[in-house]
């Protein structure tokens, strides 16, 4: 998600000593040839002194450090290293948020009648399924393709959707990073997990012929756009936006993991779902009072919550990239630690609602309150402090909370809650980075992304494109924050609903035209298991055919 800085790194010793020597090689010190050899923070080991300790005279040492480790070599060397353990990372960290399909499955099955259980359960599989199919033929290109167009010709690439790398097509020549084949892998996974959303909204009455269209359509288009506009470092939204191209407000959209460009769209997306899908048979009485379904398995339920848990380790901490460096290390563990709180906060808060609503301590509000929690630090988790990681994760339950309350009001069905904590809870993550990111946190990730020029004539740059921390604006609560991020917050908050309203919207409304949208009622009181899927999750012995007596046990 973010174009990390790369650089060339010298040894403290040979920055206060005013030395130029380039990334790696051998630097005369104090009368001693040394091999500095760093990577991003590593402490330089001097291979002189090791060389002189074994009575090696200066000018052996000078020849071995020149003749046999060449700068060229430990160049190679070093990079070889750092690249695999950089694909071992993100592969790591794409399957830890594949593994959140698992979380999907259960929480969603625990969460609907017995009935249906193998509807919501081939849907979650098939959501995996049909979005790297999607996404492979045209979801990836609309999102990242298009980069080289810039370098060749001086043309800027098309800041509002991709256009090349269409079924993966040129893969290793039409591509800024050619062979990083795990960066494919890593975006489906947050793509299939955006597609996966929206099937808990829609449960127990959706027409399965229509699902498996807005799986294809969210994660071939409707997903893929968004993400160009954010996490590609040519899209018009985000604050990582190439230097030196404008940025909205001179700032940009911040959205690290996605609680916007993932989250609302499918939450979003399942909202118009299940508006226009109308509400499941008995799911209101005849005065318009809401009738509980409870779930059938509140153990499906937990497994599924500590399965997303597990997960969102990979989910945001990942979105680093890369882990070559000290300062992806310390944003990596931050973001480990602001998850870990912000969830935590949601469960307990959601646990007290519950009990000053309802004078009972509910578990389900627990695992609510936790993905609500996790839901509203993914934007910020790396910017914001683990104190603001607490009000996030505890105030997007309120919010969450309120919602619901609203969609009964209006009658809108949505067996999960899927709408309210995904798409409101990730409205409320985007813009607390708004309002309290902090500044070095801020400056540590996106150093690099708004480079200003020194000296402008005439709106033309006649100096250098100096980086200054000033350049980059941060929380509107932080004393000289100003409101240009929380500004780009909102912009982009209203982006992303306006986008996925304005696709999904008329989307389902066709298949509703059609008559395809939702099942019949005869259907739909069987149960989707029976009546589309040719059985049951569950082989319950009614007693039919039994025999009189127990068959004698086998000695």
């Amino acid at each position: 998600a973010i174009w990390p800085r790369l650089g060339h790194f010298t040894s403290s010793r040979q920055q206060a000593k005013g030395q130029d020597v380039g990334p790696y090689g051998c630097d005369y010190m104090s009368g001693r040839w040394a091999l500095a050899l760093r990577v991003g923070e590593l402490r330089t080991e001097t291979f002189a002194e090791m060389l002189t300790t074994l009575n090696f005279s200066e000018d052996q040492a000078k020849f071995i450090c020149t003749n046999f480790v060449t700068p060229t070599q430990v160049s190679d060397a070093v990079f070889g290293v750092t690249e695999g353990l950089n694909v071992v990372y993100l592969v790591l960290c794409g399957a830890l948020v594949f593994i959140m399909h698992g979380g999907f499955a259960m929480l969603c099955a625990g969460a609907i009648r017995s009935k249906n259980t193998m509807n919501i359960l081939l849907q979650t599989i098939l959501d995996a399924a049909v979005s790297g199919i999607a996404f492979y033929l045209l979801g990836y290109g609309f999102a990242y393709g298009g980069y080289p167009a810039m370098p060749p010709n001086n043309q800027m690439p098309n800041s509002f959707i991709g256009n090349g790398l269409f079924a993966l097509s040129k893969f290793e020549t039409d591509n800024p990073n050619p062979g990083h084949w795990q960066d494919f892998f890593f975006q489906w996974a947050f793509c299939a997990t955006a597609t996966t959303i929206p099937a808990g909204a829609v449960a127990e009455r959706f027409n399965f012929n229509a699902y498996l269209g807005y799986s294809f359509f969210i994660a071939a288009f409707v997903y893929p756009v968004i993400v160009h506009w954010v996490w590609s470092q040519y899209g018009w939204l985000g604050y990582a936006r190439a230097a030196p191209l404008t940025h909205l407000f001179r700032a940009g959209f911040i959205d690290f993991a996605g609680s916007g460009v993932v989250h609302m769209v499918g939450g979003l997306s399942g909202f118009w779902g299940c508006v226009l899908v109308g509400p499941r048979m008995g799911r209101f009485d005849g005065n318009g009072k809401p009738v509980d379904m409870p779930g059938h398995s509140a153990t499906l339920v937990v497994l599924g919550t500590v399965l997303l848990w597990f997960g969102w380790y990979g989910f945001n901490p990942g979105s680093m990239i890369l882990a070559n460096t000290s300062d992806y290390a310390q944003v990596i563990g931050r973001a480990a630690v602001t998850t870990t709180l912000a969830g935590s906060a949601g469960g307990v808060m959601g646990l007290v609602l519950s009990f000053a609503r309802h004078k009972a301590w509910d578990l389900l509000a627990v695992c609510n309150g936790v993905l609500c929690g996790f839901v509203s630090i993914t934007a910020g988790c790396h910017v914001l402090e683990p104190w603001a990681a607490i009000i996030a994760g505890a105030v997007g339950v309120c919010f969450f909370e309120a919602v619901c309350i609203m969609f009964l009001r209006f009658k809108i069905d949505d067996p999960l809650c899927a709408a309210p904590m995904h798409a409101f809870c990730g409205m409320w993550g985007c813009l607390i980075v708004g309002v309290l990111a902090k500044k070095d946190y801020v400056y540590q990730v996106y150093s690099g992304s708004h480079k200003d020029c020194a000296t402008w004539v005439d709106g033309v740059c006649q100096g250098d494109w100096v980086d200054s921390i000033d350049n980059y604006p941060y929380g509107l609560f932080y004393p000289g924050g100003g409101g240009r991020l929380l500004a780009s917050q909102v912009i982009g908050i209203l982006v992303i609903a306006g986008w996925t309203s304005a696709m999904m919207a008329p989307f389902f409304a066709i298949f509703k035209a059609f008559g395809c949208l939702r099942i019949s009622a005869e259907e739909e009181q069987a149960g989707l298991d029976v009546s589309k899927h040719g059985g049951s999750a569950y082989n319950y012995d009614h007693g039919l055919g039994k025999p009189d007596k127990a068959p004698p046990m086998m000695t």
